[in-house]
């Protein structure tokens, strides 16, 4: 059969040697020689029991005469046989190893060991055709025959087995991955003992040759690649004191490990940087199946060098590196894993390191990186704790550029690309985790602006910061509450437009009644009552049927006072709810620090233990802004081109409204302070024009009706009161002999204040409160108004006066403060 299939091998319609299964389907549909193959087979099962080397001799050596011609007839008989055929054949491949390959130290490892040792290139083919459907008999085998060969007392087969099997594994790749995972599980601390002392004795160049030899096999090795480097690593570790001593190796096999790690990375370098393509990121470029196994395991690497473990981290550090530069993805994954998996400055380092090594090499790695981060977290990949991490790192990264810490080039990098992904984090500023918001606010806040945002884009982060910024306040967050006030502060600088916006959103926001408990300021609890929900949901139609005798006025506006609904009685009382006055002023601190800060170009900051504020501009147009917004949400059916003042018999028409004016600043304190900051962006305190006289319609109503003899009794509307024409005065909206009478409010009696406050009341009736009565100061910056140009204001102060007079026991040091 053997001469019959190398006779006709180059006829026409013979499959070539490689088709396998083509080439037996012909031979086995000829008559003749599927009789020679039955006969043959008939032999060797009377035969195989008795003389079964013999049997398989001959089928080597006619292998070795006709291969490859003849391995069709291997590969039925192996397929008749599996487990005597491969176990023989091994066998007597070995036996011809030892006789033919062992013989010198200089043939142990030829690199055409096909040639000097005959049968070994049949025996690789044998189990080669065999291995698809018999790869477990053939491990099992090879298993069997390496741990014989560790026995105390070893013949010359026995000590020629390990080469023999790695030269079969260096001639077939098959083999190696078939058993290379098994066979580092059996590499127990004993069986490693065993094996350094059986091959101590071997020269040096011996040892070398097998050492090379090994690293060869491993950078070929594919399936098991990342448990081999985990062996590898694992034994080269130095013990550990708690290590039991039984199960401890050698220091000398410690040492190998060392060695074998090493000329591994060393062999990796060369075969990444020494490849065919000049483009060492080519697809084309010769593939090395150890780092293409790896490419699945970056995560892995990763987390293994970040733990920190003395040589460990440097050796799976470096061989990252290599992984990276062989393939592009990974090094993209690679400092992706480090930036989000890195948790102090120290590990952070690493993924340093690892940039600074692949800049050179990898071109667009720090952008692509960073779009990969985003991707995966809009994808969901990405755990929340992990993005949180990852957020804090890239902050930190940036932060290397002012601190002289790391490497600056990388720093400036992470910046500029982060600010082109504004829109992708500040979303984040929305998650339902506070740490990624916070962490999020953190990256932003240290980040440089773009040069150009969407508009639409730009608004969503300005809500979203916003939204954020009274999250902080609610979680009493310092940190927090900083980062996001850099923020807005940075945002509010890229345009008048989002300056605009920003104060907008944070006025609204004070004013929303889930917020209006950080202030100081208290909110009516909607009730849900069914009775409610009933009326809520009357059909029309049912209305107008009884539209007969008389007019269903439920549910419109006339039914509706402030003591409660007609037809479900009075409002429930709402007890006050004990607020820590401390974290009230820490957060009307904070929100007017941040407000500030908007209108004045960052030019101003205070601390909660300055006692004299520094004096600050605030730019007119973000004054009139804040003005505007508080006018539209206090009294929102009003326009802002009510700035003129009616008589004082007017207010009897605007009774309700002036009533929720002043509704809003009781249930909110804050009102007051931003009423104050208004009136130092003069001349927007104009705008308010209809706030401050409902506000001082309502007062006046109150000192009027009031019978007590002295002001301290209503403590809110005196500190309204005072807080009023403060404010007025500072806005120039009133001169300065009238805005000093809150100065005396509280030494008077009600009815004197409402005195006072009507001929405050006069004095605006007669000059209405225009932007067009200020001119700009350019030598200080800012907006005064002349109050000669009003006429003469002595006939305001003659009630003022009267009452200093009257009252000269207590008000006379305060007379010349009334005297033009």
């Amino acid at each position: 059969m053997g001469q019959l299939s190398s006779k006709y091998a180059g006829r026409h319609g013979v499959p070539h040697a490689s088709s396998l299964n083509e080439l037996l389907q012909l031979w086995m549909s000829c008559k003749a020689t599927r009789t020679l193959m039955e006969i043959y087979t008939q032999c060797l099962s009377s035969l195989i029991n008795s003389c079964p080397d013999a049997c398989v001799d001959a089928l080597l050596d006619t292998s070795v005469q006709h291969s490859p011609h003849f391995d069709w007839v291997v590969a039925h008989i192996g397929s008749s046989f599996p487990n005597t055929i491969i176990s023989r054949v091994l066998s007597c491949g070995l036996k011809d190893f030892c006789v033919h390959g062992a013989a010198s130290a200089d043939v142990l490892f030829p690199s055409a060991a096909d040639k000097r040792i005959p049968k070994i290139a049949s025996v690789v083919g044998i189990l080669g055709h065999l291995a698809p459907r018999h790869s477990e008999s053939i491990k099992q085998e090879l298993l069997k025959m390496f741990h014989e060969s560790l026995g105390p007392l070893r013949d010359q087969q026995q000590k020629v087995t390990v080469p023999f099997l790695l030269q079969l594994a260096v001639m077939s790749p098959m083999l190696l991955s078939t058993i290379s995972s098994e066979l580092v599980d059996s590499l127990k601390p004993s069986v490693l003992n065993q094996l350094h002392q059986h091959f101590a004795t071997l020269p040096r160049e011996d040892l070398e040759n097998m050492v090379s030899l090994i690293v060869h096999l491993i950078c070929q090795t594919a399936y098991g690649a990342y448990r081999i480097l985990q062996f590898l690593v694992n034994t080269a570790m130095p013990a550990s004191v708690i290590t039991t001593p039984g199960l401890a190796v050698q220091d000398s096999v410690r040492e190998a490990c060392d060695r074998i790690i090493q000329l591994l990375l060393l062999n990796l370098q060369k075969l990444v940087y020494n490849r065919t393509s000049t483009n060492v990121i080519d697809s084309g470029s010769r593939v090395v199946p150890f780092l293409d196994e790896l490419k699945n395991h970056v995560r892995d690497l990763c987390i293994e060098t970040l733990r920190l473990e003395r040589k460990r981290y440097l050796w799976q550090h470096q061989l990252l590196g290599l992984l990276s530069i062989y393939c592009s993805s990974c090094a993209t994954d690679a400092l992706c894993f480090m930036l989000t998996l890195a948790k102090n400055p120290e590990e952070l380092s690493l993924g340093a390191q690892l940039y600074a090594v692949l800049s050179s090499s990898v071109k667009g790695l720090l952008p692509t990186t960073v779009k990969k981060c985003v991707s995966q977290i809009h994808s969901g990949s990405v755990s929340e704790q992990h993005m949180t991490q990852l957020f804090s790192n890239l902050a930190l990264i940036i932060q290397w550029d002012k601190e002289d810490i790391g490497p600056a080039s990388m720093s400036s990098q992470v910046a500029q690309i982060v600010s082109l992904h504004l829109y992708d984090f500040g979303q984040l500023l929305l998650h339902r985790n506070p740490n990624v918001c916070e962490a999020a606010a953190l990256l932003l806040s240290v980040s440089p602006m773009p040069k150009a945002l969407k508009p639409a884009d730009l608004m969503t982060i300005v809500r979203a910061a916003v939204h954020h910024f009274f999250s902080a306040l609610h979680r009493k967050n310092g940190s927090g509450i900083g980062h996001i006030s850099k923020l807005l502060f940075r945002l509010s600088s890229i345009c008048s437009a989002t300056m605009k916006t920003i104060l907008q959103h944070l006025v609204e926001g004070a004013m929303h009644r889930g917020n209006l408990g950080l202030f100081g300021g208290k909110s009516e609890q909607i009730e849900s009552n069914d009775l409610f929900l009933k009326d809520s949901k009357t059909s029309l139609l049912d209305v107008n049927y009884k539209f007969g005798t008389a007019v269903n006025f439920s549910g419109s506006i006339w039914s509706v006072f402030h003591a409660g609904v007609i037809g479900q009685g009075l409002k429930p009382f709402i007890a006050p709810v004990n607020q820590d006055k401390e974290a009230v002023l820490y957060n009307i601190h904070h929100y007017m620090n941040l407000i500030i800060r908007c209108c004045s170009g960052g030019k101003y900051h205070t601390e909660l233990n300055e006692i004299q504020p520094p004096i600050v501009v605030i730019n007119p147009e973000a004054a009139k802004t804040v003005a505007v917004v508080l006018v539209e949400n206090i009294c929102p059916d009003v326009s802002n081109s009510e700035l003129a003042w009616p008589p004082e018999e007017y207010t009897k028409n605007t009774v309700e409204r002036d009533i929720q004016i002043r509704k809003c600043f009781e249930e909110n304190p804050l009102l007051f302070e931003l009423l104050r900051f208004v009136s130092i962006g003069r001349p927007a305190l104009c705008y308010c024009s209809v706030v401050l006289r409902g506000l001082l319609a309502t007062l006046m109503a109150h000192w009027e009706a009031k019978r007590d003899n002295v002001t301290t009794t209503s403590p809110w509307y005196l500190q309204a009161s005072c807080n009023l024409i403060a404010c007025m005065g500072e806005g120039h909206l009133l001169p300065p002999v009238l805005s000093n009478m809150h100065e005396i409010f509280d030494k008077l009696t009600p009815f004197e204040v409402h005195l006072l406050l009507l001929s405050v009341w006069d004095y605006m009736r007669d000059n209405s409160p225009l932007p067009q009565k200020f001119t700009f100061n350019a030598d200080k910056g800012l907006f005064y108004r002349d109050f000669s140009r009003d006429g003469d204001i002595n006939k305001y102060l003659s009630v003022v006066q009267s009452v200093v007079h009257k009252n000269i026991e207590n008000l006379g040091l305060f007379g010349g403060r009334f005297q033009v």
